[in-house]
């Protein structure tokens, strides 16, 4: 019988799933039909990327079946990451060129992204039921950022997603792109629409708009203290 895992190996395990999870069976389906159309792609869970020290997480919704779902990082390969990665940089919590490759070198300063859902469901649409089912990885990965101050959701599932990790009423916190809830004393919850290519396409999101968001919490937090 093997030992108990320490507590860091112990902490990485409840917040990031295997790279066979088995947990949604139609996103297993979906996973085994991708890698048998595309074996070259990652076609698996896709994993937090950043700053285990992070004051900043950012949870986006699921991953995209040709982004990350493909290159095995989060918002990486589509167009919400250029927005993503490119705002990041701007405001300092990241360093580096987004060239929309893991290899690109791209390092998160004070910051970490991750998805409510971690596997990518057909027609970027996951379950209530999925949500609800990997929701224990967004628990673990909060656990696991000892220095987290503050959280923003892309769009409304993330930002419910959220509020139940912590134990907070959704009531009590209705979603409101630019909106900031102080959910508990030492987190606040920041929202904005999701940064897809629908939505600014449309125009329900702007360059300008979302930049403004990352900037309030840019303001909220203070200057970059990765590393610390």
């Amino acid at each position: 019988m093997h030992g108990m895992p320490d507590a860091a190996a112990a902490e990485l395990t409840a917040a990031e799933p295997d790279f066979d999870c088995p947990l949604c069976p139609r996103l297993v389906d979906f996973r085994l039909a991708n890698r048998a159309a595309e074996p070259e792609w990652h076609n698996a869970p896709v994993r937090s990327f950043g700053d285990p020290n992070a004051r900043l997480l950012i949870v986006g919704l699921a991953p995209g079946l040709r982004g990350a779902n493909r290159t095995g990082r989060p918002f990486t390969g589509d167009y919400a990451g250029e927005l993503l990665y490119q705002t990041l940089i701007e405001l300092g919590f990241a360093s580096g060129t987004y060239l929309a490759d893991p290899a690109d070198g791209l390092v998160l300063n004070d910051c970490m992204v991750t998805n409510a859902v971690r596997c990518v469901p057909p027609q970027n649409k996951p379950t209530p039921e999925e949500v609800a089912t990997c929701r224990r990885f967004l628990i673990g990965r909060i656990a696991a950022l000892p220095r987290l101050e503050a959280v923003l959701a892309l769009g409304r599932i993330a930002h419910e997603s959220v509020l139940v990790a912590f134990g907070a009423r959704r009531a009590a916190f209705p979603f409101a792109h630019g909106a900031r809830h102080a959910i508990r004393p030492d987190l606040t919850l920041f929202d904005s629409y999701h940064c897809s290519r629908y939505n600014t396409s449309t125009g329900k999101l702007t360059p300008q708009m979302f930049k403004a968001v990352l900037q309030a919490i840019r303001d909220h937090l203070g200057p970059s203290r990765a590393g610390r």
